[in-house]
């Protein structure tokens, strides 16, 4: 290794300090200290190791880099200053309401994939777009720098276990072992020998290393792609290293330096310290990146009254748009039997990943691929994606393009009992801001559905249902987002009942019911639910004095119900909810319907109390 070189990269790495520190204290917050420790590591990626062209950030065969340990975001914006992309003044303008240089990375900076800050999350999104780099042939390699805190998480051991089953070469995994916490010492401070142990268990090569060594550093990352496994580089380093009076000191975790604090800490750093400003920056391999295939949608072939439940129709709606857009990829977590996404398996298996047990990894993996500009399909069981919240959360604020799909929801699942049964996924999904919300009652629906989210820029939630329900619509019906359906209706309706799924359904058999008595309902599908359907809704309850009953298979909070009243009710339209009002058991479907108030003996009875 060139002396030289070498002692080019540290004075990068001191740079970046000064950087760091200079725009932590302009903002008066941030976390100096994090971007400290791993100022070595970066200026080595940035500037001695990755290939990648630093004026178009977005070249699809760029080495990427992913700051799983989010909050050392001022470090990342630093490198990418000393890069030339931008002008170094611009550091100043951290955390500034207005400014793109926010407290932790989004993608709204051109240089940065994916949100993170919710720690344990990166090196599932790596895992992603290694995948995505495999499919695609490329051999840009992805980088991924977690912190040692961070590795108590689950979601990291989740993607470092996956990415050994799939021995993904072309993934690195780098932990800035600095010891300290936020609030103490990590669990296992520098005793790098539990980490490497970890890591290894999952079918990784190790290397451990000096973090603040760029000698080490350069070396340990000159074996990625030397065997086929992915590679985990475990570095020692300090919080605060370069700056004497905080380096390795407890209580300095998030908190800035005073003024006169940042003047002696930069004074320490500059004697050394140099700009990366024209280093020779090693250049990706160039690709003619092939166009996706792209088709036009296929003709549907269902008959009226055909029972196929919607979960089915997703997997074939899937596998038959896999033909018409080679972008779409799906991935399971070892329920593709059930979610019916083994028929999308089964017809392109190299467009599918089996994620196992394994929710948040999952997503993750998803937002990996959709970072790549593929278009991700994960399905589970709705109720197990509350275990993915948090990355489906963070899914919301990267603004990523990734689809999910959840079956067996509601009481309609049946024996299976409560643990299986979705019943917060609709409030869960709704809450996740742009996310759109989808809620198919048949097969023809669902399948057009499964289209409208291949044309949605976005997060967007499918909820499936197991139970089969006959088809109603004809094949050329059309479902656009934020739509919903008069299924009934008449001059003489006296309430507006909107259902979706299973409900739809039970509202029909009502209709019918309620009509050999001489009373007449309005009866709306509601298959958007975010956005919901106002403008169908508002016109049919319209003719029904305002009065409106809905009927979902779903926990009232955050539902059907609530999407209803939230869009209506400030109009003056009167707002009634039948939902599963308890914590239910198991029993038949049917049964479990008409025990929790949604079945049609139900809704008859709420319409003639209000009628």
């Amino acid at each position: 290794m060139k002396t030289k070189f070498v002692e080019t990269l540290a004075g990068i790495a001191d740079q970046l300090r000064i950087h760091s520190i200079a725009a932590t204290t302009a903002a008066g917050s941030g976390h100096p200290t994090s971007c400290c420790s791993a100022a070595d590591v970066v200026a080595a990626l940035f500037f001695g190791h990755m290939r990648y062209d630093p004026k178009n950030p977005q070249y699809a065969n760029n080495d990427r880099f992913v700051l799983s340990k989010g909050h050392a975001a001022p470090l990342l914006y630093a490198a990418w200053a000393e890069t030339g992309l931008f002008p170094a003044s611009e550091l100043l303008k951290l955390r500034i309401y207005g400014h793109d240089l926010e407290g932790h990375p989004t993608p709204r900076l051109s240089f940065v994939d994916v949100a993170t800050g919710s720690l344990g999350q990166g090196l599932s999104v790596g895992v992603g777009m290694a995948l995505a780099a495999r499919l695609d042939n490329l051999d840009f390699r992805t980088y991924v720098l977690l912190g040692d805190g961070e590795c108590a998480e689950g979601s990291v051991w989740e993607a470092a276990s996956l990415a050994g089953v799939y021995k993904l070469n072309n993934l690195v995994a780098i932990v800035d072992v600095n010891r300290l916490g936020q609030s103490q010492a990590t669990a296992f401070g520098h005793d790098m020998k539990v980490y490497a142990d970890r890591f290894k268990a999952f079918g990784w090569r190790v290397k451990t290393i000096d973090g603040h060594n760029l000698a080490e550093i350069l070396k340990a990352l000159a074996l990625v792609k030397k065997d086929g496994q992915p590679l985990a580089i475990l570095a020692k380093t300090f919080k605060g290293a370069g700056v004497s009076f905080i380096q390795d000191k407890d209580s300095w975790h998030g908190k800035a330096l005073s003024k006169e604090e940042a003047e002696k800490a930069i004074a320490e750093l500059s004697p050394k310290a140099k700009s990366g400003l024209g280093v020779p920056i090693a250049a990706p391999s160039k690709v003619e990146v092939a166009s996706a295939k792209q088709g036009s949608s296929t003709v549907l072939n269902y008959k009226l009254g055909d029972k196929i439940a919607t979960r089915e129709a997703y997997g074939v709606a899937l596998a038959r748009l896999g033909d018409m857009d080679s972008r779409i990829v799906a991935m399971d977590g070892d329920t593709k039997n059930s979610t019916f996404a083994e028929k999308f398996m089964k017809k392109f298996p190299t467009r599918f990943v089996e994620c196992f047990i394994a929710e948040q990894n999952m997503v993750g993996v998803a937002t990996g691929f959709a970072t790549r500009g593929k278009i991700p399909f994960a399905s589970t069981f709705a109720a197990f994606f509350a275990r993915a919240y948090d990355q489906i959360r963070m899914g919301g604020i990267s603004q990523a393009n990734i689809k999910l799909v959840g079956s067996h929801v509601g009481v309609s699942i049946g024996e299976d009992g409560g643990s299986q049964m979705g019943l917060e996924d609709l409030a869960m999904m709704r809450a996740v801001q742009g996310s759109v919300v989808l809620y198919p009652s048949d097969a023809v629906s669902a399948e057009k559905l499964v289209e409208q989210m291949v044309n949605h820029k976005g997060l967007a939630y499918l909820r499936t249902s197991r139970p089969k329900t006959p088809v109603i619509y004809s094949n050329e019906e059309v479902f656009p987002i934020g739509g919903a359906k008069v299924v009934r209706q008449s001059p003489a309706d006296k309430i507006t009942v909107v259902a979706a799924g299973v409900t739809l359904f039970e509202a029909l058999k009502a209709a019918d019911l309620l009509a050999r008595d001489g009373i007449s309902v309005s009866v709306i599908d509601a298959y958007s639910v975010k956005p919901i359907g106002a403008d169908v809704i508002r016109s049919a309850a319209q003719k029904t004095s305002q009065l409106i009953l809905t009927v979902e298979d779903h926990y009232p909070e955050g539902g059907l119900g609530e999407a209803v009243a939230g869009a209506l009710s400030a109009e003056g339209f009167k707002v009634h909810k039948l939902a599963v009002f308890e914590l239910p058991r198991s029993g038949k479907p049917e049964e479990l319907l008409g025990k929790y108030g949604i079945d049609a003996h139900a809704i008859v009875a709420k319409v003639k109390s209000l009628a």
